[in-house]
């Protein structure tokens, strides 16, 4: 992908920081990054985290649960240069690793991590299936895929107002249904399969956030950051707020744990 066509460069990243906090691209904070791997102990673990955008939750599974090593990857230049500034800021250079790579998969060998986790990013990858299946193939016996991602609530034709929010963000989005994502699991052998709705959370949230772009803090958002940008995500989050409130945006935690025995 040339330059000109990222995703997120480093306007939007810029953007992103003011709305969801420094190193963030997705909603929550650390407090929802944190609920992704609630009651997983990551003490001393290898973690992949696949979309890691501009670092904060690399940062945040060293700091805060103490995993001995994180390799963050990402797609793109801008975001995986904004992850090295924060980890270098955090002094984390030493358990933070954060590369840049091609889609596709995962290059890495098998059984080479304990835990795989990824923050609002699979929604850029199509097939959930053979994700799931590369990621079961690089977790230790026993490991786990803790993820959280955006979600179509069917498998159907997306109605028109889901149509026009994903025309509106402009993301390359691939939702799926939460019932694909837990056959994906299934299918490729994981147990302890959970999904959790998370659409009542975000659908207040998403609201928050529309009324702050909409609200007295305009003028300055327009200076900041541009009021073409600006005008583009009130557009984008009025969309957003539709679906969210119909439950046909749904985003959820999905968690599998790959079995300590049986299939290699």
């Amino acid at each position: 992908m040339a330059d000109e066509e990222l995703l997120y460069d480093d306007r939007h990243i810029a953007f992103f920081k003011d709305i969801w906090g420094e190193g963030f691209l997705s909603p929550g904070g650390a407090e929802e990054a944190s609920r992704v791997v609630e009651g997983l102990d990551l003490a001393g673990k290898r973690v992949l985290d696949i979309g890691c955008g501009s670092g904060a939750v690399s940062v945040l599974l060293v700091s805060e649960f103490g995993a001995a090593q994180v390799v963050g990857i990402d797609v793109e230049d801008d975001v995986c240069n904004a992850a090295r500034r924060l980890v270098a800021q955090e002094g984390v250079e030493d358990r933070v690793i954060i590369d840049k790579v091609v889609p596709g998969p995962l290059g890495f060998s098998d059984q080479s991590f304990d835990v795989v986790y990824s923050k609002d990013s699979i929604i850029h990858i199509p097939d959930k299936e053979a994700l799931c299946s590369d990621v079961f193939r690089v977790l230790k016996p026993g490991g786990w895929f803790a993820v959280s991602d955006w979600l179509i609530s069917h498998d159907g034709e997306p109605s028109d107002e889901m149509k026009a929010y994903i025309v509106a963000e402009d993301l390359e989005f691939a939702m799926a249904s939460p019932e694909r994502y837990k056959n994906a699991f299934n299918q490729t052998g994981f147990i302890n399969v959970k999904l959790t709705n998370r659409n009542s959370w975000y659908r207040e949230v998403a609201q928050h956030e529309l009324d702050l772009l909409t609200g007295p803090k305009r003028p300055r958002l327009d200076r900041q950051h541009g009021s073409d940008l600006i005008a583009t995500m009130v557009d984008t989050w009025q969309k957003m707020t539709v679906v969210l409130n119909s439950g046909e945006h749904c985003p959820h935690h999905l968690r599998g744990q790959r079995p300590a025995w049986g299939k290699r």
